[in-house]
This record gives C-alpha cells, structure tokens and sequence, in this order.
C-alpha cells in the first residue's frame, strides 16, 4: 500500500514544535504535525473550581476548539450556535484527562492550570496533536511557576502523547492525515506516556471488525510512533529538562537512541 504523502506505513509526518508561540499567554506551544497545525496556550489561576476548595490539591484542565478556517470549508464558530458541540466536548475532555494522568495536582495547591487548544489547520489527528502540543504547553507553564517560586516540587511525572493509527487497505499505518483517515478501514487514536503506558485507546470499525492481532499490531505501531513523539517534546524543551529532577522526564524511556537537544549537547538514554 502506498501513501500519498511517500511516507512509509510506520512514518510519522513532519513534527515542529514551538515553546513560547504565544508571547501573550503564561506559557504556549505549536505544534505542526503535517499540515495539521495547534497552538496550545496556558492560563494559570490561583483559584481552584469549587468541587475542590479546601481540598489543597489544584486543577488541569483543557478547552479545544478549531478556528473557521482550519478547513477547507468553513466551519461556524460554537460560540454562534450557542454551545460547543459533542465533538468538541469529547476531545477537550480526553485532552484534559490526558495531562492529569501525568500531573500530581497537589504539587501547585489550589490553583488550575487552563490549557487551550485551538487549530490553526486541520488535516487529520487534531486532537492527537493537541495532547502531544499541550503537554510541552504545560512543562513550560510548570516550569514558569518553578522560577517564580509559586511552587516547590514540579507536577509532571511523566510526558504523555498521542498519536492515531488505523488500518488502510489491509496495512496497518501510522498517523493518519485526513484523506486516509475518510478512508480507513479501522482508525484508533492512542494516548500514551512516555513510559509506555496506555492512557487511553479510541478505536472504530469503520467496516468490517477488526482482529485482536490487528489491534495489537495497531498498538505497536502507536508504541513507535509516540517514542518519536516524546522525542520530539524533549528536542522542544531542550536544556529545560535538566533543571527537572524527575527521571522520565530527562531521558528517554522508550529506547536506547541518542537525544538532540538542539543545542550542540546530545543526551543518551540511561
């Protein structure tokens, strides 16, 4: 099976991420994977939501929402219709379940961390990108709050990403943009710690039932494609990392290959 883009069926498409896209928010990241594009921009309030006053623990959580160009065709904004759709209610709640799978909230107190995603441009995998986006989004924000000494101990303890995956034309494929994901016979989005373990995993027959040996080789694939990920977030981080004293954080867990910290300085996973 070919893919229109030349990539391989175990490829991701071309990753960039951006720490501090967004002068105006406490902390923000792009992320462009392919011709998708997200920018994921950090508020942080010293409040915590009601459900959760005089708990001492604080609060992740995310918003999502695509702008009207994102699209070829327009897409109206939520706010005229009233509410946000059920789409948009799924992805920013699995987006914020996501980042707290990772977060000790009780290391920030009584405050909340907003994490918005919006789409700049959408050719497949957004919600995907926006995880992967706003995780690094989150680190940089954590990291801010660490130098302004409004906390002692840093809340991530793990990277979380995530990827899609789906079968096309028989062939198990990684990262699927729009055209293929239309197309797909099966299609699954997988979120994944740095560590490797599963967060969540989303998966649809489209057709025909799938197989529990195409799920797992689905998994796999999602396993490789998210390492590269993680790799990805670290090179955006660069010497960020080694001022965090927490393990899965400064190396690389998912395989033995040599970090480029995109500085001159290049870390081996121990």
């Amino acid at each position: 099976m070919s893919r229109r883009d030349g990539r391989e069926p175990d490829q991701l498409r071309p990753v960039a991420i951006t720490i501090g896209w967004q002068d105006t928010a406490f902390a923000s990241a792009l992320v462009e994977l392919g011709r998708t594009k997200v920018v994921c921009a950090v508020t942080y309030e010293e409040r915590t939501p009601p459900f959760l006053r005089g708990s001492g623990k604080g609060w992740v959580t995310a918003e999502y929402s695509m702008l009207p160009g994102a699209t070829a065709e327009r897409s109206a904004r939520e706010v005229a219709r009233g509410r946000p759709g059920g789409r948009t209610h799924e992805i920013q709640r699995l987006i914020g379940r996501s980042l707290r799978a990772v977060t000790d909230t009780e290391a920030f107190g009584e405050g909340t961390l907003w994490v918005d995603c919006d789409v700049l441009q959408a050719d497949g995998g957004t919600r995907c990108a926006s995880i992967t986006g706003a995780w690094v989004a989150l680190f940089a924000a954590c990291h801010r709050l660490m130098q302004d000494k409004k906390i002692k101990t840093f809340p991530l303890r793990d990277h979380v990403a995530a990827v899609s995956v789906g079968m096309i034309e028989g062939t198990p494929c990684l990262d699927l943009p729009y055209d293929e994901d239309v197309r797909a016979e099966t299609d699954m989005n997988v979120v994944m710690t740095g560590l490797g373990g599963l967060v969540e995993v989303q998966g649809t027959a489209e057709r025909e039932p799938f197989s529990r040996a195409e799920l797992d080789a689905l998994l796999d694939l999602a396993g490789g494609g998210i390492a590269a990920l993680v790799r990805a977030q670290k090179q955006a981080l660069g010497a960020m990392l080694e001022e965090v004293d927490v393990p899965p954080l400064r190396r690389l867990a998912l395989g033995p290959a040599p970090l480029d910290l995109g500085d001159g300085r290049s870390g081996q996973a121990r």
